[in-house]
């Protein structure tokens, strides 16, 4: 039983990463040379998130900073920054939720809304500090509003197509899981 659990975590350890690295190459295919009129989502955050606050032994911290800085690099953005402020939102959300593993899917998404405008708004607001270019306002801030309206889609696909469900709390206590 405890090697078929240790099994599981390791499968979907790298059934995470494998998810993001799909995301990451699909962001990369060349299939439109027109430039679009909207920002799309940001896939990653809204599954890391969906991940993290579901079940986070399965998004170790080391492959959410590994993930986030190859996307850095590959994305051409500043390396690591938008790394380090995913880290940070995804440990704070773990951190607060942590005792609530009942509460409500609204309060959950909310939770999640306003990380991902703090990480947004704490990017531009790091890269102006900087004197960086910024990216125009408009697309980033419906990219941020997307990455919001997409999280609930983000967690269906989440728990029905991947297995990724809330731990019940008996299997949540012998996990080690905090709160």
């Amino acid at each position: 039983m405890a090697d078929l659990t240790r099994s599981r975590l390791w499968l979907m350890r790298a059934a995470y990463l494998l998810l993001c690295f799909v995301v990451i190459f699909a962001h990369l295919l060349p299939l439109d040379t027109v430039p679009r009129g909207w920002a799309a989502p940001d896939y990653l955050i809204a599954f890391t998130f969906a991940w993290g606050l579901r079940r986070p032994d399965y998004v170790p911290i080391l492959s959410i900073a590994a993930v986030f800085l190859v996307a850095d690099l590959l994305f051409q953005r500043p390396p690591g920054l938008i790394a380090a402020l995913v880290v940070v939102g995804t440990e704070y959300l773990r951190i607060r939720f942590a005792g609530l593993r009942d509460a409500s899917f609204a309060g959950e998404w909310l939770a999640v809304c306003v990380m991902t405008a703090a990480i947004t708004l704490g990017n531009r607001l790091i890269l102006s500090l900087v004197a960086s270019d910024l990216a125009p306002l408009g697309p980033t801030m419906m990219q941020m509003v997307l990455t919001m309206l997409f999280y609930p889609i983000a967690v269906v696909a989440t728990q029905w197509i991947m297995g990724v469900r809330k731990p019940d709390p008996r299997t949540a206590e012998t996990l080690g899981a905090r709160g």
